[in-house]
């Protein structure tokens, strides 16, 4: 087996970035069994590049963990004729990448503008946020936060009914590129706010009472290569010094437990936690608007894909948070909410324990900072189409998730501290 790893990694020193096609590419699932079946994927992803979505990286796969990886086409019957040799029980979740992405666009809004319905790029949705605050200027105004590594405003828009002493929600998404169908929430959320205001009595309870601050795509430079250039790209497009690699996965970058666990000093790595805590100019922006606002934020929601989870913390230690026992039973009565619609199952618990260990996330930052209710959603689906979820599935995905949402702000609203 040895010998047919070394002779597969021979071949396979390719350039980071082809122009890029991902015809035949495939992605796999692995229950690794023991700790032998886990060595035989570090040793795969040592000598190829192996792109692991679940994790996120090879270093966090265990025993029993459910594991999915895409490799590159003219790699995939050698990945199978390993993993048959060395009797580990593999599925292929996706045939061919290429199909998989191209099918994604199904939506019947193929409209030359925005639609909630479809994936917009990072153009379209700039254009949107200057649209959706001057059509509702009673209930929406846009602010820039700062600007990216490659120089775009970060848009952020301020939603509710002016009002005195009124304390507010952060959203935020879009941390990672190629987690289209996060952007596309952070955009239904608003349309659903301004449409709903004065119609549907939690709506127009929530926006006469809190801000809600949405930030709809955070790693905007990353968002655009995706659209651009690679797909499948992750972190931010910011140069790293002394090596060729580029980005750092902004989750990983804030000063939570900082590169302790579950992250990598690595540039190349994909979990690259940075420089230093908030050696991204984004993470900074996000983090310098909160600190200025902590006495008004009273919740953090973060959205991310894909497993259908929703977590909260901790993420950089298996610690429970000092707030477990509420902010469980807030997840739990939040989930059971979200199935209601379409039954969707979500798993939910504080992130260490109930997927893995991962150090610097923003919520486990913004829960140190003391805003109590932080979470993150892992929005469908379980890895059937793991990032390339069909643009038909936006519209179940964010009707089910605004019932948790709203079901969160409504909890923080009733529990103002």
């Amino acid at each position: 087996m040895w010998a047919l790893l070394v002779l597969i990694g021979a071949a396979s020193v390719s350039a980071h970035l082809q122009d890029l096609s991902f015809d035949g590419q495939k992605v796999f699932r692995v229950i690794p069994q023991n700790d032998e079946q886990v060595e035989i994927l570090n040793s795969l992803a040592s000598i190829m590049q192996v792109d692991f979505w679940q994790p996120d990286s090879v270093a966090l796969v265990r025993p029993k963990m459910q594991v999915d990886f895409r490799v590159e086409a003219e790699k995939s019957f050698e990945v199978e004729d390993l993993l048959k040799e060395s009797g580990v029980e593999y599925q292929v979740l996706i045939d061919n990448l290429q199909a998989a992405l191209e099918a994604q666009f199904d939506s019947k809004a193929r409209t030359g503008g925005h639609s909630y319905e479809k994936y917009n790029n990072w153009d379209t949705i700039a254009a949107w946020t200057a649209d959706i605050a001057a059509q509702n200027p009673d209930l929406v105004s846009r602010s820039v936060i700062g600007q990216t590594y490659e120089g775009r405003p970060m848009y952020l828009l301020k939603m509710g009914k002016s009002g005195p002493n009124k304390k507010a929600i952060f959203l935020d998404c879009g941390f990672h590129a190629r987690e289209w169908i996060s952007p596309a929430f952070c955009q239904w959320f608003v349309k659903e706010a301004v449409e709903t205001y004065g119609k549907d009595t939690t709506m127009t309870t929530l926006l006469n009472n809190l801000d809600f601050y949405v930030l709809p795509v955070f790693n905007i430079d990353g968002y655009v290569y995706t659209w651009t250039k690679d797909r499948m790209w992750r972190k931010t497009r910011s140069k790293n010094a002394n090596s060729g690699c580029y980005g750092t996965d902004p989750n990983r970058n804030f000063d939570a437990g900082w590169c302790t666990t579950g992250a990598s000093k690595n540039p190349c790595s994909s979990i690259y936690c940075g420089s230093a805590p908030e050696s991204e100019k984004e993470t900074k922006a996000l983090a310098d608007f909160i600190r200025e606002h902590l006495s008004t934020i009273k919740a953090y929601l973060t959205v991310h894909s894909y497993s259908q989870l929703l977590l909260f913390p901790y993420s950089y230690t298996y610690a429970l948070p000092p707030d477990y026992q509420e902010l469980n039973s807030i997840a739990s009565a939040a989930s059971q909410r979200l199935a209601s619609l379409y039954n969707t199952k979500y798993t939910y618990g504080p992130a260490a324990k109930t997927i893995y260990p991962a150090a610097g996330g923003s919520d486990d930052w913004a829960y140190d900072q003391g805003i109590k209710y932080a979470f993150t959603f892992e929005l469908r689906d379980t890895g059937r189409h793991g990032f390339l979820l069909p643009e038909s599935e936006i519209k179940p995905t964010c009707e089910e998730t605004l019932l948790a949402v709203k079901y969160i702000a409504n909890y923080v609203l009733e529990h103002l501290y």
